[in-house]
């Protein structure tokens, strides 16, 4: 019985955008899938199938990956915001809100916002804070309500749209509502407040 010769064909090598997207990838799912918590050196190697050494070699520290890690995410989150933000049309406000409750319930941009503000890192969210700025001037702004009562407004939109996204759902479930009930109550509140904000 012949046994067949080891291959020794070298391995491809990443490029180095390549082997960090790799890493950095391997962290999202291990955030999304099981918490910040599971966002230590060798979790994150073994995800990537790597050694834990080319981790250190492409970021320095875990604290680099986790730092990379937010910026990515947040680039994904304004881009999902600004992507569910068509030009200024009828029911703006509406569906405005429902853009937000999207991008939240999206990709874990909740549980990153939590992780941010629960790290001391929540002034990484400014680009996010200028996407919904912009939602604001391309399509919120022409609802007819004073620039300071559409601010309010986007605040509470994001707010009611980052606690849906981050236990919405689940808490639905535990009190026996189907998963969707949270956001429906939500919007439901929204619509409220935009029609006591219009009446003279």
């Amino acid at each position: 019985m012949s046994i067949a010769p080891p291959d020794r064909r070298p391995r491809a090598r990443r490029s180095p955008e390549a082997a960090r997207e790799n890493i950095l990838a391997a962290a999202e799912s291990l955030l999304l899938e099981k918490g910040p918590q599971a966002l230590k050196l060798t979790d994150v190697a073994a995800r990537a199938g790597i050694a834990h050494a080319t981790v250190l070699h492409h970021f320095g520290s875990i604290g680099d990956v986790q730092t990379a890690l937010m910026e990515r995410m947040i680039r994904q989150l304004v881009v999902q915001i600004l992507e569910g933000e068509p030009a200024a049309e009828p029911g703006g406000p509406e569906t405005s809100a429902q853009a937000l409750f999207d991008a939240f319930e999206s990709r874990g941009a909740a549980r990153l916002a939590a992780w941010l503000e629960l790290t001391g890192e929540a002034r990484r969210l400014t680009m996010v804070r200028e996407a919904v700025q912009e939602v604001i001037a391309n399509r919120m702004a022409h609802n007819g309500l004073p620039a300071e009562a559409t601010e309010d407004l986007v605040l509470v939109s994001v707010v009611l749209a980052m606690g849906v996204g981050l236990f919405g759902q689940s808490l639905a479930q535990l009190m026996g509502r189907p998963p969707e009930t949270s956001r429906r109550l939500a919007l439901d509140l929204l619509r409220a407040s935009m029609t006591t904000l219009r009446q003279p």
